[in-house]
């Protein structure tokens, strides 16, 4: 589409993907499982044969960027080398591998009237998805929302525009050899920042909205959408070391938590030591965290212990650093940790480590996230480490999808019903 002049000129355009995506969705529902496989093979086979095409797309938006002061992470994040290229045709691969939970069948009972009565796994319908800089979410994206019988719309960030539709041509070749409508898979034209809050506005054609990137985006979709939405704000992740810990274990686990990866949203961002065995701890990995370049705030226990430390403010014991910055709070016991998580925790990851079997089920009993750990690193929390294979997010919601959100979180279920002439008296 051309660039769109006005908020009317939008909504229309908007508007027209919203119904071809419905009826998309509608056709979606005979697709089996032969076919969704069949498509995510060819856009596979199709992205890696696109190489030079997609290089060239993507030159276009690198060198957009550069000219607009793009740093040099998020040019990183938007670059698509030719491994990231493969991993994306590999990652459709192992879309098609997984088991289709389309259709399954489940708590089918007979009850006294002598009807069944049981539970059917559907695709959700159609799925709007707001992204930013990776162009390698377009195709996995893409590839989850098709084998779990969706249509999906597609607005990636603007610096990721000629990227994004180079890839959905791919799809878009590929889905009309397999059968598959075109119209499941269709990627936002316009740059226009109205077209997100169009998006969000058509809760007659999108069942469901999936932010994916920074905290203000996550924001304005949750603040703006009239669609329900599946999301996590962002992680602010606890390892809580108990005086009963294994402090070989701790030590590696809190090193790992937060030194594995730094900008992801299951990193540890405050770890909570019970005054016990904090000298111990701190002792070995307060020169762990200094040679890899973290900084520490602390509380005044803990700037006792490691005379390197910073004072920590209120604010950083909510502060998501996604950055070699961490938070480390002396506590008295599990009581006091539990406090310090249900005031500051975003409700994403926290772990314990102990060998008291008491602690750790309570532990897992009282803290109120979507992913609660004893004795393994926060890093753990991805749909993939859980066998989900690929995942869309993760969400920190408490209706209809919890955790990583993989294949089964993008479909709904519904009670089906099976009598022989029964009539209710």
């Amino acid at each position: 589409m051309s660039k769109a002049q006005s908020k009317s000129d939008i909504d229309v355009y908007m508007h027209g993907l919203g119904a071809r995506a419905r009826d998309a969705a509608r056709r979606m529902m005979r697709a089996d499982t032969g076919m969704k496989n069949t498509a995510l093979a060819a856009i596979a086979d199709t992205i890696e044969g696109s190489s030079e095409s997609l290089a060239d797309a993507n030159r276009k938006d690198l060198d957009a960027g550069q000219r607009h002061g793009l740093d040099a992470a998020l040019l990183d994040r938007l670059e698509l080398t030719e491994a990231r290229v493969a991993a994306m045709a590999e990652g459709l691969r192992q879309i098609a591998a997984l088991p289709d939970p389309v259709g399954a069948v489940s708590e089918m009972n007979f009850r006294p009237s002598g009807i069944q009565v049981g539970r059917m796994r559907v695709p959700i319908g159609v799925i709007g998805i707001v992204y930013e800089s990776r162009p390698n979410v377009t195709a996995d994206a893409a590839g989850l929302c098709l084998k779990s019988g969706n249509a999906v719309i597609l607005r990636g960030g603007s610096e990721a525009i000629h990227s994004n539709l180079a890839i959905a041509r791919c799809i878009h070749r590929a889905m009309a050899e397999s059968g598959l409508p075109a119209d499941a898979v269709q990627v936002v034209e316009t740059t226009e920042r109205e077209a997100v809050g169009a998006l969000l506005r058509m809760p007659e054609y999108v069942d469901v909205i999936v932010p994916r990137g920074g905290k203000g985006l996550i924001e304005r979709v949750s603040r703006e959408s009239m669609v329900p939405v599946i999301k996590h704000l962002h992680g602010v992740c606890h390892v809580f070391v108990d005086d009963d810990a294994d402090l070989e274990k701790a030590v590696s686990i809190a090193y790992n938590a937060k030194t594995q990866r730094y900008g992801t949203c299951n990193t540890m961002e405050t770890l909570l030591l019970a005054d016990s065995v904090a000298e111990q701890v701190l002792n070995r990995l307060g020169a762990m965290y200094r040679d890899a370049g973290v900084e520490i705030r602390g509380c005044p226990r803990t700037l006792e212990i490691l005379a390197e430390a910073r004072p920590a403010s209120e604010e950083d014991w909510a502060t998501e650093y996604l950055a070699p910055i961490l938070s480390v709070r002396v506590v008295a016991d599990i009581e006091a940790a539990l406090d310090h998580i249900h005031r500051y925790g975003s409700q994403h990851t926290d772990a314990i480590v102990t060998a008291n079997l008491v602690k750790a089920r309570r532990f897992l009993a009282e803290v109120d996230s979507s992913s609660v750990m004893v004795n393994a690193s926060t890093r753990f929390a991805d749909g993939f480490e859980y066998g989900l294979g690929a995942e869309i997010g993760i969400s920190t919601d408490k209706l209809h999808a919890r955790g990583p959100v993989g294949l089964e979180g993008l479909t709904s279920q519904k009670f089906i019903v099976i009598g022989d002439g029964h009539i209710r008296k």
